[in-house]
This record gives structure tokens, sequence and C-alpha cells, in this order.
């Protein structure tokens, strides 16, 4: 009985009004229910596909620098919105503090924390890479150049550096 796909996330949060409107506003979730009582707000990037992906609550008990969750991931469609992202979540109004920008070889990253401290990231998929460019591979890319400028420089980091850690497969 094999596993189809991801179906949501949920993450407790201190302050469910700045958290709602960080992933509404800065990343572009639908909210599709909310129960007031209850304090749930549930969220989708696909509201025509499915409910809810991402999830809000209350009762977050930890210190907001406690590391609760490695990651939680957000596939965008293309350069163009991954720029776009680039440029929101650079302006200090967003909330959110930029960590790092990256090639994976098989993906372009921006990983950042969001306004509680949850490391998230938004990628764009390569799928012409992959199953070619074995993990982990992080190397630094400028986000700030052109989209032609930034193809260029994925493929000389790649082709200069290549992968950092054998193939397995």
């Amino acid at each position: 009985m094999p596993i189809a796909e991801l179906g949501h996330v949920g993450i407790l949060v201190n302050d469910l009004p700045m958290m709602k409107k960080f992933y509404t506003e800065v990343m572009g979730l639908t909210v599709t229910d909310e129960d007031p009582d209850a304090g749930l707000t549930f969220m989708s990037a696909r509201p025509d596909v499915e409910h809810h992906e991402f999830l809000l609550a209350p009762g977050r008990t930890a210190d907001t620098d406690a590391k609760l969750i490695q990651q939680i991931s957000f596939r965008v469609d293309s350069l163009e919105s991954l720029l776009q992202f680039h440029k929101v979540l650079n302006d200090p109004a967003s909330g959110a503090k930029v960590q790092q920008e990256v090639t994976h070889g098989n993906a372009f990253g921006i990983y950042f924390h969001d306004p509680e401290g949850n490391r998230v990231e938004v990628y764009l998929r390569l799928d012409d890479k992959v199953t070619t460019v074995p993990q982990p591979y992080r190397k630094h890319m400028n986000f700030d150049a052109t989209p032609d400028e930034i193809w260029k420089q994925a493929e000389e980091l790649l082709a200069a550096e290549g992968p950092t850690y054998p193939n397995t497969k």
C-alpha cells in the first residue's frame, strides 16, 4: 500500500493572525476553511485540487528559537515565480529572514525563516536534472541576476564543481 503523495502539513503557532497574514500575503496561499473556536486555519496553494495542504493551529509551546521542524518546502512553477519570491522575501516588510539561495543541481531554492522562525523553502524543480544530480548538492546562487545569467551561473557551477556527494543509486 504505497503512499500516493503528501497530503498536508500542520504547524503550531504563537501568533495565528500574524502567521495567517504571512502565509496568505507573502506566500500566496488561499484560506480554504477556518474554525474560529479551535483557532484552525486551513490553506492551499491549489484549492481547486486539494482542500488544504497547510494548516495553522494555536498551541506552540516551544521557544521560537527551538528547532521544531527541519523545513517546509513549497514548489513553484517557473523561474519567474521563484524570482518574484526572491524579491518579496528579501523585502524586510515581508517578515521573512532569507537564509540562503542555492542550486541543488536538480532545483533552485530559497531558504528562509517565517516570522516565527520556521525554516521554509520555495523551490523550482529542474525536471531535466531530477535524476542526474546526486544529492546533497548545494551551491550559492545570485538570484539578483537575469534569468539567462541564472541558468548560466548554475551550469557553470555544475560544470566546474560537479556534485559534492557520490551518486549511490
